[in-house]
């Protein structure tokens, strides 16, 4: 079954008859009776208005949460000379209207302190609102890891959504949402590296095959310090992993690791993006132990669903 398009969803939401953004209709024959019939009530719904830019607010279910500064500078740029090309996508809330999409473009009008804004107005409970600006920001690769995780953390614990029904609504594969999803079992100073781009995801993953926190809060700082490639930092890993976490009594610091064989390194890598868990391979003179690692229940269920195990 060929996968949904990403952004489905999104553009069924920002579509629509809007003056920004019609185009000319197909011509084509129609029977005399149907021509005859009056044209539908137009949905006010699709009308581009222009309201004042505060009565506006940010949705809180906006899973992006930094915003660079300069990004927000060159794009307020672009309004004082353009101005706002797009519409804000905003359901009302009271008083007033919450943001569905565009929150950049409401920061840069902010910038340039606009009186007002062209907005159209949707119909969207919060569930539609959370996986519309999860799209959105996929869309534009705008969303960090963490944010993104975060995003579909929320969608399976407010909405109760499966990995895969998540996965079919954000156009990703399921061991994509799965190993995002698995960042957040980080500890929070190593989510932070990994939002600042000091860690890459690909470091974060091998970081998570330590059990402790405490050991991966040190095994992610001697990666910083010492600006170990994701292969050194497996080596790294695999040498914990083997003989615990050690420091030196002087300082605390952990201790250089041997580098284990790339070729095993770059398999256990494979296997870990395929199950989406910590995986090990140990490998010696043609044989060697697979161990896949779960957490729960559910963990062990969808790694026998990909190996096509029945669990009955």
């Amino acid at each position: 079954m060929a996968k949904p398009a990403l952004g489905r969803g999104l553009g069924a939401l920002l579509g629509g008859n809007s003056a920004l953004t019609q185009t000319a209709p197909a011509l084509s024959v129609q029977p005399a009776a149907a021509a005859a019939a009056p044209p539908p009530a137009p949905d006010l719904r699709e009308r581009v208005q222009r309201v004042p830019l505060n009565k506006i607010r940010p949705s809180a279910l906006q899973p992006r949460k930094e915003f660079s500064a300069d990004a927000l500078k060159e794009l307020s740029d672009s309004i004082r000379e353009q101005g706002i090309v797009q519409p804000l996508i905003v359901r009302e809330r009271g008083e007033f209207f919450e943001l569905i999409a565009g929150e950049r473009r409401w920061r840069a009008a902010q910038l340039l302190n606009l009186p007002e804004v062209p907005i159209i107005s949707r119909e969207a409970d919060d569930r539609a609102v959370l996986e519309l600006a999860l799209i959105e920001n996929l869309q534009r690769e705008n969303l960090n890891a963490i944010e993104e995780a975060h995003g579909y953390a929320q969608l399976a614990e407010q909405f109760q959504l499966t990995q895969e029904e998540i996965a079919v609504k954000v156009g990703k594969s399921r061991a994509v949402v799965a190993n995002a999803m698995r960042l957040l079992k980080l500890p929070e100073a190593v989510q932070k590296y990994v939002r600042e781009g000091r860690l890459s995801v690909g470091h974060a993953k091998v970081i998570l095959g330590l059990a402790d926190e405490k050991s991966q809060k040190l095994a992610a700082e001697r990666v910083i310090k010492d600006g170990f490639n994701v292969r050194q930092t497996e080596g790294l890993i695999a040498k914990l992993q083997s003989r615990g976490t050690r420091k030196t009594e002087a300082d605390g610091k952990l201790l250089v690791a041997v580098p284990i064989n790339s070729n095993i390194a770059r398999l256990e890598d494979k296997l870990r993006e395929k199950f989406g868990t910590k995986v090990q391979l140990r490998y010696t003179q043609g044989k060697g132990v697979v161990e896949i690692s779960f957490f729960s229940d559910d963990e062990l269920q969808r790694v026998l669903e990909i190996l096509e195990v029945s669990s009955e």
